[in-house]
């Protein structure tokens, strides 16, 4: 079985085919996300990104909001007004003519590398704040903590995205991120915390205990386990 994975970002749009347990089986394609993206725009983009790649017989997209079935519910990142109940994967199942299934992008990349005991907490750490939630295994439903406040009046998405990352610099990004962390850990008490996204390589001071990085490759590698939900 060949899937042609698809990861949404805010800032790049990736690709690549891979096999029945997540492995990479052709070169992962990346382009810079188009800016402003309404769905017209993010459709004509996907479209092109993946043209290079045949042979495939299902698709997996994950996408930075809130996502129910294959319509986008939330997109921050793009514009809720002009995002809210797009059929963004209904559109692009039409348009390649193959089944298509999507999810929350962290939840994606959570798929592919929680082990499946106790409480596993994925964050990405991108564009935005991402994150998803597994119980023994099983993904658990979504949160969108980028939009919760954690310091005064600023959310996740607003103290520790990549524009923060870039106002105020590494070293004192990396100080917010130590603050964090703990909190993580207060809210959730999970027996392991994941940290995957672009920004994850940037963390340059020793993690709590239970607290791995992951690559940021797990967001296509996800797209097989999620074929394997029973219902999505």
């Amino acid at each position: 079985m060949k899937i042609l994975a698809i990861d949404v970002g805010g800032t790049g749009l990736k690709a690549a085919l891979i096999d029945s347990k997540g492995k990479l089986i052709s070169k992962r394609v990346r382009v810079d996300t188009p800016s402003p993206c309404p769905p017209k725009v993010m459709v004509e983009a996907l479209l092109k990104l993946v043209e290079p790649f045949t042979g495939y017989t299902r698709i997996a997209v994950g996408f930075p909001g809130v996502v129910r079935g294959t319509k986008v519910i939330t997109a921050p990142h793009f514009g809720n007004d002009i995002w809210a109940g797009f059929d963004l994967g209904g559109t692009l199942s039409r348009k390649l003519k193959k089944p298509l299934r999507m999810i929350n992008d962290a939840e994606m990349q959570g798929l592919a590398v929680v082990k499946g005991k106790g409480l596993e907490v994925v964050i990405t750490l991108g564009t935005g704040f991402g994150s998803a939630v597994f119980e023994d295994g099983e993904l658990s439903a979504h949160l969108e903590m980028a939009h919760h406040p954690i310091h005064g009046k600023d959310t996740y998405n607003e103290y520790i995205g990549d524009k923060a990352l870039k106002k105020i610099g590494k070293k004192k990004w990396n100080h917010r991120m130590k603050e964090i962390l703990p909190v993580l850990h207060t809210f959730f008490n999970y027996d392991h915390l994941y940290i995957g996204g672009g920004n994850a390589k940037k963390l340059d001071f020793k993690l709590p205990p239970k607290t791995s990085i992951v690559s940021n490759a797990a967001g296509i590698e996800g797209g097989a386990m999620l074929w394997k939900l029973k219902r999505r």
